[in-house]
């Protein structure tokens, strides 16, 4: 893949950078004492990840609230495997990168797997439709922002990135109002991805651009 400079974007703070700047103080000690012990940032990974599937089963059984009050405190394990890496040294943008990347998408759709059942169970035709683009909008945000950066442009803005989300989810699950919640996701990630591939139209229109246009 032939690559040019692309011109650099200024990009705004996000939600997810304000968040980072001012947990800090309660990130570093936590790390610290992982770090002690050797933890694995990959281990930390894999946990998150499946703490998701006691996520949407207490959402699949309508415990809202409950599934509210565990993400509220475990949820956050996302914040500590890519500090827990840095420091004990590990390689930026290698594996655990890759994996931590990943299992965030696999996550999301098992979190929205808890959605679908209980519209399911309630035979919601209108919500199940709705928590479908919840979740691909959700999918596609994050494979836009990676794509983008895959052929040199930036593209990390937008109104609904992962933090925003999950803000969403666990501040309308802990109302019991579910369906506010998935409604808001289902516009607010597709306005995201728009804003995202605008972006990138941006930067793409100041420089010839001979990138390939498949996979």
């Amino acid at each position: 893949m032939d690559t040019k400079t692309v011109p650099p974007v200024k990009e705004r703070k996000t939600f997810t950078d304000y968040m980072r700047a001012n947990t800090r103080f309660i990130i570093e000690p936590i790390v610290d004492h992982l770090a002690r012990y050797r933890f694995s940032p990959d281990a930390l990974t894999v946990v998150g990840m499946l703490s998701h599937f006691l996520f949407a089963w207490l959402i699949a059984q309508g415990h809202m609230t409950w599934a509210s009050v565990t993400m509220f405190f475990i949820a956050p394990l996302d914040a500590f495997d890519g500090a827990l890496a840095r420091k004990l040294g590990r390689k930026q943008g290698g594996f655990g990168a890759f994996l931590d990347s990943t299992l965030d998408r696999l996550a999301e759709i098992i979190l929205f797997g808890g959605f679908i059942l209980f519209y399911m169970e309630h035979e919601n035709a209108l919500m199940l439709g709705i928590a479908y683009l919840a979740i691909t909008g959700s999918i596609m945000v994050s494979y836009a922002r990676a794509r983008a950066e895959a052929l040199g442009y930036s593209s990390k803005v937008g109104i609904a990135s992962r933090v925003e989300r999950y803000f969403v989810i666990i501040s309308f699950l802990f109302l019991n109002l579910p369906d506010v919640a998935v409604i808001i996701l289902a516009i607010a990630t597709y306005i995201t991805l728009g804003q995202r591939m605008y972006a990138v139209w941006q930067q793409a229109s100041t420089a010839p651009d001979d990138r390939p246009s498949h996979e």
